[in-house]
């Protein structure tokens, strides 16, 4: 999570999303720079609402904060963390993907007890409005690029150069269509989420 005071906006990072490049890029003109725990850094709206907006609007007598996330489409944002997964340094973890196929890592994300390594959250749950009206103000898709960082580069007036980090292991994956259709049904809200992104 990063604060930019003067341009009164904060960048929740959601994770899989590229932001760690952002707040890399970012950071040295950042007021605040949250990058542990994890669990702060990765701060979802309804964690922000409960202990970040409080503290401003009541320590800082600012009410006027906006927020900005990045959303990545579903089955890539899987992908993503399945290949994360796979990496060497976790072989024989729980949280290891290293003998599964893609198809049966989203079947076990698909479902309602998931086993650890399915257990990645949900980029729906993380961006979900709270009852007070806290959202998130500016919502961008993470395969459009060019718009975020014309957002970011003309509200804190900078010029962004973005290098590749935290980066999954390449490798081509395919989801069965079997598995598509029961992912799309099982978890409706994150494609419902994603379609309404400008």
């Amino acid at each position: 999570m990063l604060v930019f005071w003067k341009e009164k906006l904060v960048l929740l990072s959601v994770p899989k999303t590229g932001t760690t490049a952002l707040e890399k890029a970012l950071a040295p003109s950042a007021d605040m720079v949250i990058s542990n725990p994890p669990e702060l850094k990765h701060a979802p709206v309804y964690r922000y609402n409960r202990f970040f907006r409080p503290m401003f609007e009541k320590a800082c007598k600012e009410d006027n904060m906006e927020t900005v996330a990045v959303m990545r489409e579903p089955i890539s944002w899987l992908g993503s963390w399945y290949r994360y997964r796979r990496r060497d340094a976790m072989k024989g973890q729980p949280k290891s993907t290293h003998d599964l196929t893609f198809d049966a890592f989203v079947d076990a994300y698909s479902q309602g007890n998931r086993p650890p390594y399915a257990n990645v959250g949900s980029q729906a749950k993380f961006l979900e409005p709270r009852p007070n009206g806290t959202s998130v103000t500016h919502l961008f898709r993470y395969e459009d690029q060019p718009r975020l960082l014309s957002f970011l580069e003309e509200r804190l007036n900078t010029t962004l150069s973005l290098s590749r980090e935290n980066v999954s292991p390449e490798m081509a994956l395919t989801l069965s269509p079997r598995m598509e259709t029961k992912l799309r049904r099982k978890c409706a809200e994150e494609f419902t989420l994603y379609d309404s992104i400008p």
